[in-house]
């Protein structure tokens, strides 16, 4: 008896003391290799890719506000053989950024029923538009390229955040199907174990060392890990299943995880009571400069601001000034001289103001409470984000003291299966104790599986609430 209960207990042990770090399998998938992935291939982050993209397409869109133009009117008309009026009239029309236009053109006119405003023969003229109140400072060609950029940026924010969440997702069921992987090897060494001893009980019952009861008592343990490790190899697959929805190939195929892919197994052989946590405040302060939420909000107040400086506009009086520098000819810096500028121009001025300003008004007002109200919900996001890190910061501290706990239990536990081993084979304890006694250890490691998997899950946690992972 004394022989078999050694030889079970030498082949028990082991289990409990190498399940936790055994991969032996030569298809590893670390967690950086798989973040890799994710980073680069996953549909979601190329989509991302192109919002980008398509705020830049935007920019270039808006710039064409700002671009040069070239016109050209060109009309006769001749009736009855009369000929009644040709007019030619190419034009050069540069916008610049302070909402003055400058303006260039010729004009070759001719006919017996000339419009009586219009130059006949060749003429050129250069001229300018200014305008000196509204639009001055704000019009919406400047408003649509200055948001247009701000849009750039607040994708690339997006993209971050679109990111960070994708990511956090990605670890998520990562951790997770290496937790069901860890505990579905641990539950099949013992499996493995108790078959193993259940044949030796057999063995000791016929030869008369047993009781025929001892039969029943190991083969009741050993079918019950038995169903266990069954109902954790379908979670095990599953699991690989969810994982399989962040592995993506380079031509834009799904990937499905197959059984011959392990994780890594140099997680357990981390002391996570020397991982440092860091320093709660440092990680919330860099959360305020740098969470892509925080920064999309930013720049939507921004946006708002050059929407509240255009309906601003809408407030001041139209004011627009008109000037042109005329000359016969094609030439029309052509003669000039001191005289020259009292003969040979053209001037006007535009004014207008509506009576009442009410439509102006009522938008510059909205403007202004969308910049209260987007306010109010940067201060209401930024104390969410400072409460998840607190959070999760302070769940990861208590898991960090609680898988030192159970790491010590669980020596314990080993420590009381070994004492209650010398006991059975003294044949001062029993199967059933003995078994009672392997159980509280299988449970034991379990559980501190499960603690460290959760441990590496709540960090990722901290570094998604802060904004940081990228």
């Amino acid at each position: 008896m004394a022989r078999l209960s050694q030889l079970l207990y030498t082949l028990l042990l082991p289990v409990f003391c190498t399940a936790q770090t055994q991969v032996t399998e030569s298809a590893i998938l670390t967690p950086e290799d798989f973040i890799n992935i994710v980073k680069k291939y996953h549909p979601v982050i190329k989509q991302a890719d192109i919002n980008i993209e398509k705020a830049s397409a935007g920019i270039l869109v808006a710039r064409g506000g700002f671009d040069p133009s070239v016109y050209l009117n060109s009309e006769q008309k001749t009736f009855d053989g009369k000929f009644y009026y040709q007019y030619t009239n190419p034009e050069l029309k540069i916008p610049t950024w302070y909402g003055i236009e400058v303006k260039a053109g010729l004009e070759n006119n001719g006919g017996q029923f000339l419009n009586s405003e219009s130059s006949g023969g060749k003429t050129s003229y250069l001229g300018v538009s200014v305008p000196l109140a509204k639009n001055l400072m704000m019009d919406r060609r400047r408003a649509f390229l200055l948001q247009a950029k701000i849009f750039r940026l607040q994708s690339e924010s997006e993209r971050l955040n679109i990111s960070n969440d994708l990511l956090f997702d990605a670890y998520d069921s990562y951790w997770k199907w290496v937790k069901e992987y860890q505990l579905y090897q641990i539950l099949s060494d013992v499996v493995k174990v108790n078959e193993i001893r259940f044949d030796l009980v057999k063995i000791g019952f016929r030869q008369g060392d047993r009781p025929a009861i001892d039969t029943i008592e190991a083969l009741v343990q050993l079918q019950n890990f038995q169903f266990l490790q069954n109902e954790s190899l379908v979670k095990f697959k599953n699991a690989g299943v969810d994982l399989s929805a962040f592995l993506w190939l380079p031509n834009n195929n799904y990937y499905q995880l197959n059984d011959q892919v392990k994780p890594d197994g140099n997680w357990q052989l981390q002391n996570i009571r020397d991982i440092s946590l860091g320093i709660l405040d440092d990680i919330i302060y860099v959360a305020r400069l740098t969470h892509p939420k925080l920064q999309i909000f930013d720049f939507k107040l921004q946006d708002l601001e050059i929407e509240r400086r255009l309906k601003f506009q809408s407030l001041l009086p139209m004011v627009n000034v008109k000037a042109n520098l005329l000359n016969k000819g094609y030439d029309v810096f052509k003669g000039v001289g001191p005289g020259f500028y009292q003969n040979n121009y053209k001037f006007g001025i535009d004014i207008g103001m509506p009576l009442r300003l009410s439509e102006g008004r009522g938008a510059y007002r909205i403007a202004k409470l969308k910049i209260t109200e987007t306010n109010y919900a940067i201060s209401l996001q930024q104390q969410s984000i400072e409460n998840k890190i607190r959070n999760y910061y302070n769940e990861l501290m208590g898991l960090q003291q609680q898988v030192n706990i159970f790491e010590q239990a669980f020596i314990n536990y080993q420590t009381l299966f070994r004492g209650e081993d010398t006991r059975f084979k003294e044949g001062e304890s029993t199967l059933f104790l003995l078994n009672t006694r392997e159980n509280k250890v299988l449970e034991t490691l379990q559980k501190l599986t499960e603690l460290r998997a959760k441990f590496y899950k709540t960090q990722v946690a901290v570094q998604w609430a802060a904004g940081q992972l990228r």
